[in-house]
């Protein structure tokens, strides 16, 4: 049996239209402009949470976060729950992974034959102090979210990348030397373009302050946040915490110049697996756990319905993958399926493999659904995504509807509107069919009180977890 090998590659944090083969005006991605032209492109792809644990958590078991009920970035996955990586082991498929999985600890089952250079949720735990989320008990971040500096330079996450590319291609030249002729699966976890906002110089020059544009709906050009962005955002708010606007511009290039620090790494990993003599036996998938806000509506980081933050890169290229795009909406979920399915692994999954949904390019109208019950939200907050409208639901609040076919940029929010009154019942009853809001929501809270208690109840708890990024492992080995 010849090989046909899966390599999967998962940034952080990376909005899905920072590609040049998105469309984006000036961001520099040549390698994945390169990956996406002899591949297919899925050009609607959604994260099931915009936040890093849960999401990562949803895409290891193929479950929705309400189903695998881990909300936050204090509920790590720990593999109790099976997943695409236990399906694999079971079926002997090799499976190994390199670089960052956001999952709890080393010493857990979660899927992996080895797991190199893993990073994992801060000491195990996360940030539970961001898991008191009532408004009445929640604390505002401490430190400035992006990190105390920003601008040209190297930190801990650029360096742990580098490591972890390296390892990469070592991992290639050992795996061809071995004389093991299986077919394999690698997942390898790149952290750029998460922030600290800190790139290599030659990157961040890419992107001249003068030239970046201003980000759209900012509230300081009389931009009216929703109400649950609003206290959302206010528990870290870092465009407040600016010190000037050049601060500003300078952020939004060092983001910009990680976005192509990250294509430069994905570039090199491409090239090691050529040069192994992979190629063309290995298919390579490219994606993100989750997007960026990058100054849209005054907002960074992630946490929230909109499309910077919800929508995700997804690029699929091998030796049996059609060149082209795929304009049906999903989700990682559905890579989650893909997985295991490539290998002819049976694996129980609330996605539907890639594959078979590009090659039935007549379910345009598919739901997609995402929520989100972390930092910051004093409610739960759902997407359902159905053909041209998406519909976000917020507990205690309006809802918003958007007509993406219309406004792609979701400039027109149509939630009250008495026009569309019918399309909001449409999707909300489509919602219902994914779960029951009001009962999930109450669900998170239930579990994040009794996390809380278990670590010692509030004043514990608010001692707990990284207060923004997650250190890198260290990276000699």
């Amino acid at each position: 049996m010849s090989q046909s090998n899966l390599l999967v590659i998962m940034s952080d944090e990376h909005q899905a239209r920072a590609m040049g083969c998105a469309g984006h005006p000036f961001v520099q991605t040549p390698n994945l402009d390169s990956l996406a032209v002899r591949g297919l492109r899925f050009t609607d792809a959604s994260t099931p949470s915009p936040i890093c644990v849960p999401a990562r958590a949803s895409f290891a078991t193929g479950k929705y976060v309400h189903h695998a009920r881990l909300w936050d970035n204090a509920m790590p996955y720990d593999g109790s729950i099976p997943g695409w990586g236990h399906a694999l082991q079971e079926a002997g498929v090799p499976v190994e992974s390199i670089g960052k999985l956001h999952y709890r600890d080393v010493a857990d089952p979660a899927g992996f034959d080895v797991e190199h250079l893993p990073m994992m949720v801060a000491d195990g735990v996360g940030m539970v102090w961001a898991s008191i989320r009532r408004e009445d008990e929640r604390v505002t971040g401490s430190k400035r979210m992006l990190g105390e500096y920003i601008g040209p330079g190297s930190s801990r996450y650029t360096e742990y990348d580098d490591a972890v590319v390296r390892r990469t291609g070592q991992w290639f030249r050992d795996r061809a030397s071995s004389g093991d002729g299986r077919s394999w699966c690698l997942f390898v976890g790149l952290v750029a373009p998460h922030f600290p906002l800190v790139v290599p110089k030659e990157y961040f020059d890419l992107y001249p302050l003068d030239r970046i544009p201003e980000p759209k709906l900012h509230p300081r050009s009389g931009y009216v946040r929703h109400p649950w962005v609003e206290k959302q955002n206010a528990m870290m708010d870092s465009e407040g915490r600016f010190a000037d606007a050049r601060e500003r511009l300078c952020a939004m290039a060092a983001y910009y110049g990680l976005c192509s620090w990250l294509d430069h790494s994905v570039g090199r990993i491409l090239r090691s697996l050529e040069a192994a003599g992979y190629g063309d036996t290995t298919t390579v998938v490219y994606t993100s756990d989750h997007g960026d806000n990058v100054g849209a509506r005054g907002l960074w980081g992630k946490s929230n319905l909109y499309q910077e933050s919800v929508a995700v890169p997804l690029i699929m290229a091998g030796p049996d993958v059609s060149a082209g795009t795929c304009d049906t909406p999903v989700s990682l979920i559905d890579l989650s399926a893909t997985i295991p399915a490539r290998f002819g692994v049976d694996f129980p999954c609330a996605g539907r493999p890639l594959t078979d949904i590009a090659a039935d390019p007549a379910d345009p109208d598919r739901p997609v659904f995402s929520e989100y019950h972390a930092a910051g939200a004093v409610s739960g907050a759902f997407m359902l995504r159905k053909g041209r409208w998406k519909y976000n639901h917020y507990i205690g609040f309006p809802p918003e509807l958007f007509d993406l076919a219309s406004d792609p940029e979701e400039l027109d929010d149509l939630g009250q509107s008495p026009a569309h009154a019918g399309i909001r019942a449409t999707m909300h009853a489509e919602l219902l069919r994914v779960c029951d809001p009001e009962a999930v929501d109450a669900m998170a809270f239930a579990d994040q009180a009794a996390m809380v208690e278990r670590y010692g109840g509030r004043e514990a708890a608010l001692t707990l977890g990284a207060p923004g990024a997650t250190p890198p492992p260290e990276t000699q080995t």
